[in-house]
């Protein structure tokens, strides 16, 4: 049998890292690409950080980052972390006992900023903490806070000095015999973090974390993310990615899974695929489509769905989707399952119908993955 791939175009070979634990998370390595956000509560309203947290792990956040900003912050950690199903990541910046009380506290990874963290003193006690606590550690390089040595040295931020600062860093760790770490090298500008993360990749094998920071609002940062991030994923790079937007953190988690199913990377629930509409369509397409992607948010499992106004392209477009409807003529469409014809539908009672052939398919599917494990 051919080992080369059928769709050679779609192939996209992962850069080599070696895999760590962020609490029962892997990282790196072949483990799946993962997706991150960070709550924007405070902390120690811990009924809200629970809250926010497991809406986005129930959006399918992998981890989610805390804010650690003081000490009641950090003993609110004990009270959130086992009230939560996903691994915590404590974002630590300037006071370094905050990542010691974070690791005691029951995170299962710190996230520490070489550029405000302190000296090598201060890391070589986190890393202790971390150690004894069985965290790992991000080491989060970010244009907006170099070191003062390196933007002397450099003149400005600079892919140059946004690596240089990631592999001091990681050379303390190394320095101590502590490998349980993942890097990231973030900045607004999405070319400065693209040369940069380019760069790191050559440079280290640690499992990198992957963000354009400070991308902005819900449509201009995605659209910045999607840039940044696809060029990087698509090129190999990238273990772990969190999309910084100033919106809800469960649309940052929606939108790092668009970004990973766009490039064939990550599957997780329905894949709409829909046309932009036209005078041609058989039914109101961007109103159907908006209903369907909140009735169908429930849906987990990795499935694609063809939603087309007109006969022009509906039948391609459903011959390669596990559900589809085409518009037609006289209010009525036809319904496609497994790409293939199967019957008319009236436009009236399209939305429910179509959700219930999702849900069968989608049933349909895990049992035969059921099956096939067995």
């Amino acid at each position: 049998m051919s080992l080369h791939s059928i769709r050679p175009w779609r192939d996209i070979p992962r850069r080599k890292s070696r895999q760590i634990m962020v609490g029962n998370v892997p990282v790196g390595g072949d483990a799946p690409i993962t997706v991150q956000t960070m709550t924007n509560t405070l902390t120690t309203d811990i009924a809200a950080t629970i809250a926010q947290v497991q809406a986005a792990a129930d959006a399918g956040a992998d981890i989610v980052r805390v804010s650690v900003p003081d000490e009641d912050s950090s003993k609110a950690l004990r009270e959130i972390v086992p009230e939560v199903s996903v691994p915590i990541v404590a974002d630590i910046h300037f006071h370094y006992k905050r990542g010691i009380e974070a690791a005691e506290a029951g995170a299962a990874c710190l996230r520490i900023n070489p550029g405000n963290i302190g000296d090598e003193k201060r890391v070589r006690e986190v890393i202790k903490a971390a150690r004894d606590h069985n965290c790992s550690i991000r080491i989060g390089v970010n244009a907006g806070s170099l070191e003062r040595h390196l933007l002397e040295k450099y003149g400005e931020p600079c892919p140059d000095a946004m690596v240089e600062s990631g592999l001091d860093h990681i050379k303390i760790l190394q320095d101590n015999d502590f490998h349980e770490f993942k890097i990231s090298c973030k900045a607004s500008d999405v070319f400065m973090a693209a040369a940069a993360y380019q760069q790191l990749a050559d440079a280290t094998d640690a499992p990198i974390h992957l963000g354009i920071t400070e991308a902005g609002g819900l449509m201009s940062g995605t659209i910045k993310s999607a840039i940044g991030l696809g060029n990087l994923l698509w090129s190999g790079i990238g273990d772990t990615i969190r999309v910084s937007l100033s919106a809800d953190p469960v649309e940052e988690v929606k939108v790092g899974y668009e970004i990973l199913k766009s490039l064939g990377l990550r599957h997780r629930g329905v894949n709409i695929i829909s046309c932009p509409s036209c005078a041609r369509q058989g039914f109101d397409v961007i109103k159907t489509v908006e209903t369907l992607e909140k009735r169908l948010e429930h849906i987990k499992t990795p499935m694609s769905l063809s939603i087309i106004g007109c006969v022009v392209n509906g039948p391609g477009e459903a011959l390669m989707t596990d559900v589809g409807f085409t518009g037609g003529g006289a209010g009525f469409g036809m319904v496609y399952l497994a790409g293939k014809q199967s019957h008319k539908l009236g436009n009236e009672g399209m939305i429910d119908h179509i959700v219930e052939q999702v849900e069968e398919r989608a049933a349909q599917i895990e049992a035969e993955a059921v099956k096939a494990a067995e």
